[in-house]
Parts: C-alpha cells; structure tokens; sequence
C-alpha cells in the first residue's frame, strides 16, 4: 500500500496507475469488442467514437480540476486542446500517407490502433525527458519558447506545401535495405514467402507495416512541436502526459471524419501556426511584463480564439459557391429566319 502511495514525477504512484488503467481498458474495449472483427469505419461511426472519447477526456479532465485544483484543471484542458488541434494537422498528413500505399479503409485502423501503441511509449519517454531537463535546468523553457516560435514561423510558411511520401529518405532507406512486397496480404504486416533472388522462404513487409512505419515516423515528428508547446502551458508531467495521451486517443477516432473532409480545414494550417507562436511568446511577454506566467484562464481563452477564428474561416472561404453550386444555362440558339 506505501509503494503506491509513493511519488513518482510528482504524484502519487496510484495516480499514474489509474491513469494507465483507464488507457489500458480502453485500447481493449477499442480492438477487443468494438472492432474484434474488420470492418469499414463510417463518418456516423467515426463522430460517435470521437465524441465518447472528448466526453471522457473531459470528464478526466474535470476530475483533475476537483483532485488537484483550478490551476492544474484550466492547464489540462488548455494542453487537451492545444495537442488535439495540433494533431489534427497530424491527420491530413496521415491521410496522405494512406492515399500513396493505397491502404483501404477497411485495414485503416488497424493500421492507427497499432500506431496509438507507439505513440503512448514515445511521448512517455519524450515528456519524461523534458521533464527531466525543465528539472534541472529552467533555461530550457526559454528553448523550448523560442523553438515553438520558430516552428509557428516555419508552419506558416510552408502551409500551402504537402508532405511529399515518396520523397521520405526514411522511406527509400527500408525498401533499399528491407524486402518488400509490392502488394497488400490483407490486413498482414509481413508475410513469408519465396525471395527471386535467393530462391529461399523469406519475410517479408507488406506496404501495410511501411504504413505503420510512416504513420510513427510522422508522430514523432509532430510529437517534436506539440511536446514543448505543453511544457509552456504547464511543467507538471503528469498534466502533460495525460492531457497528451486523452487528446491522440480521441483524435484517432475522429479521424475517419476528418479525413472524408481534408479540404475544408486549410486555413486552419494558418491558425495552427499563431497558435504555436502565441504559445512560444507568452513566456518571453510575460518575463518582460513582470508577470511570472500567464494566467492559464487567458491562455486557455485566447486558444479557443485563435482555433476557432482559424476554423471559421475554413469554413467560410472553402464552402460551395452560390455560383457554383447552379450548373451553367447553355445559351439558346438563336432562330433560323
């Protein structure tokens, strides 16, 4: 009983153990009931499971508020959502790399469970090792600041351009060193069978474990800007991890959503990129204002307005024109005298 009552990066191990509990019954009741058999996931579907995961995001993240306090509440949802609306940039990416294998809808999420597994590990090790640094050192904060600035700066830049897959160095590196088979084998990671140059029995990876492959790549490449953006929200590892892992969990339901409407969130792109440099820059303001750190009702405020100004302007300028939407008259032929 002392031993979870021990802490561990500043809670109490029962805590933590909760916490995993409730992920661990979720990814069971995901892969184990709700999709023991494949099937194609629809929008119907796909909004239905994303809801139950934002309510039971939110409904932990009340807990946190009652638990630990207004503070540690306000600085949970604020990273909940931050890293949701982050990670929807994750999607259309994601979506892309779908497109290029030609991965049906019906593996998908086969394809996104496994991945969710990798995700989970690589930002425990990732915000244990920020945590570990902001500890030690309180300078890194300020790194992590001007990065988030600097990557704001770069997203907007670069947001008309499209995460080009075949160009991947990572991509051309396993297919140069790793067999490969050209085809899908169902929903099969690899398969065994004869390799031509040999003329022996071998495995190999199917273009739905390169998926997978990629899918990972890409997280942590997204995990690189959405890690820091939190750790300038709040320094307490758990609010981040928690927060963290809540947001990817509902986000990868939505997904099948989000991906029939890719189009209609361009500009979000935009939205996405002030919200990283707000992030970043609050830290800086608030050490030249004397203010120590920025209320988190404020930051949480003037996120929502950023996401849904970005949101609502998506909205607006992709939706079907009046003009459009009517089919041309053909011009009449004038009467023959």
């Amino acid at each position: 009983m002392d031993l979870l009552l021990n802490d561990f990066l500043g809670k109490p191990a029962w805590i933590w153990l909760a916490f995993v509990a409730i992920v661990i019954a979720l990814l069971v009741l995901d892969l184990g009931v709700l999709h023991r058999k494949e099937h194609e996931i629809g929008v119907r579907e796909s909004l239905l499971m994303s809801a139950f995961y934002i309510t039971l995001g939110l409904a932990y993240g009340g807990w946190v508020w009652w638990y630990l306090g207004q503070a540690s509440g306000l600085a949970y949802l604020t990273g909940f959502v931050v890293e949701k609306s982050l990670a929807m940039d994750n999607v259309f990416v994601i979506a892309m790399i779908f497109a290029y294998f030609a991965i049906p809808r019906l593996y998908q999420h086969r394809v996104l469970f496994w991945g969710i597994l990798g995700v989970i590990v690589l930002r425990g090790i990732m915000i244990g090792l920020g945590a570990t640094l902001v500890d030690r050192f309180d300078w890194v904060l300020y790194v992590f600041a001007a990065f988030l600035v600097f990557t704001g700066i770069k997203m907007w830049l670069m947001a008309d351009k499209e995460y080009d897959v075949a160009g991947s160095p990572l991509l051309r590196w396993i297919r140069r060193n790793f067999r490969v088979t050209d085809e899908l084998h169902g929903k099969r990671f690899w398969v065994k069978q004869e390799d031509k140059r040999t003329g022996r029995l071998a495995w190999f990876m199917t273009p739905l474990f390169l998926t997978l492959i990629m899918v990972e790549v890409v997280d942590l490449v997204f995990a690189v800007d959405s890690v820091p953006a939190i750790f300038a929200i709040t320094t307490d590892p758990f609010i981040v991890y928690t927060s963290n892992i809540f947001a990817i969990l509902g986000l990868r339901a939505l997904y099948f959503a989000l991906a029939a409407m890719v189009d209609r969130f361009h500009y979000l792109k935009y939205a996405l990129a002030v919200l990283l440099v707000f992030i970043g820059s609050k830290i800086f303001v608030a050490d030249a204002l004397g203010l120590g750190k920025i209320p988190p009702a404020i930051s949480l405020g003037v996120t929502f307005a950023i996401l849904s100004t970005g949101v609502a302007w998506s909205l607006w300028k992709t939706r079907p024109s009046a003009a459009s939407a009517l089919a041309p008259v053909p011009a009449q032929p004038e009467p023959r005298a």
